[in-house]
């Protein structure tokens, strides 16, 4: 029985991933004729073309895809393995977990807490960034997972699966000053100062709805890419702002602020996206198993 070579490998799941192999000559320092002949002498191995050319495209066969999906496999485990002896004490579980900047940090803290429940040990890892940008980092296994409020609808190159976590319905915040504003809710939000999410933001997007199905013209006074600085204008008083229900008691605590009140025509859902089709990491099977039995539940 002949051995993968695991060098050939690499050279087709970098050609795979970047799209053609003269981006991959770039990312890999290597000439393109050198990377052609590896994709032909792992093709060879193997008895059964890979990639096939359609125009100036590069695209993978049937069982090309077949074997892109165990080179992610394959390549997830030697950054685990390379991380596990690099640095971490013995033991210790690292999970890398990328959030979406437009996730209201509450939830974020709230969803990545049963790991550190059942992992006392663990070593989290948290990026912050669009959803694009951790999407790229997702497919070069830099990160094991990302939390999203929106699934994944990027380009097939970037290969993932969207796990729905749950739903919730929406609550509406203000500081003490704009309390009053609870008295007739919602129609009392007319013409109200309203801080609202980047239009990025699938919540923006749900709220604008909402607002115009229930004929409802607040004055729009600021929008944010980061919600903490959002709730934070909302806390000083400049401004309504909406958050997820099931976190309304630890808005209130933290900002001191009041509800005005609560819909459940708009639900906000929350993602675990991975290259996994299933979740394997025991980090991310923690977080997703506790969000929909407890968090959501």
């Amino acid at each position: 029985m002949s051995w993968l070579n695991y060098h050939h490998l690499l050279y087709f799941w970098t050609v795979a991933r970047s799209g053609s192999i003269a981006k991959a000559s770039q990312e890999l320092h290597l000439a393109q004729p050198t990377i052609s002949a590896q994709l032909k002498l792992l093709e060879e191995s193997l008895g059964h073309k890979l990639l096939e050319r359609q125009g100036r495209r590069l695209v993978l066969t049937d069982v090309g895809r077949t074997v892109l999906r165990y080179a992610d496999d394959i390549f997830r485990l030697g950054n685990e393995l390379k991380n596990a002896i690099h640095g971490l004490p013995s033991g210790q579980l690292r999970v890398a977990v990328g959030v979406t900047d437009v996730v209201p940090k509450l939830v974020a803290e709230r969803l990545l807490q049963p790991a550190f429940d059942a992992f006392p040990n663990i070593h989290i890892t948290c990026r912050e960034g669009s959803l694009p940008q951790l999407l790229a980092s997702l497919a070069l296994h830099e990160l094991d997972v990302v939390l999203a409020d929106t699934p994944s609808s990027e380009p097939v190159s970037i290969r993932s699966f969207n796990h729905l976590l749950g739903t919730c319905g929406l609550s509406f915040f203000a500081a003490p000053r704009l309390a009053h504003l609870a008295r007739g809710f919602p129609r009392s939000l007319e013409g109200a100062p309203l801080l609202l999410p980047s239009e990025v933001s699938s919540l923006r997007r749900a709220l604008t709805a909402w607002f115009d199905s229930q004929d409802i013209h607040p004055r729009v006074v600021g929008d944010f890419d980061d919600s903490a600085l959002l709730e934070a204008f909302g806390q000083r008083g400049h401004g309504v702002f909406a958050a997820p229900s099931i976190i309304e008691a630890e808005v209130c605590r933290q900002f001191n602020v009041s509800v005005l009140g609560r819909t459940e025509d708009i639900e906000t859902g929350f993602y675990a996206i991975s290259v996994e089709r299933r979740l394997r990491h025991p980090a991310v099977v923690a977080i997703a198993e506790s969000a929909r039995a407890q968090l959501f539940g």
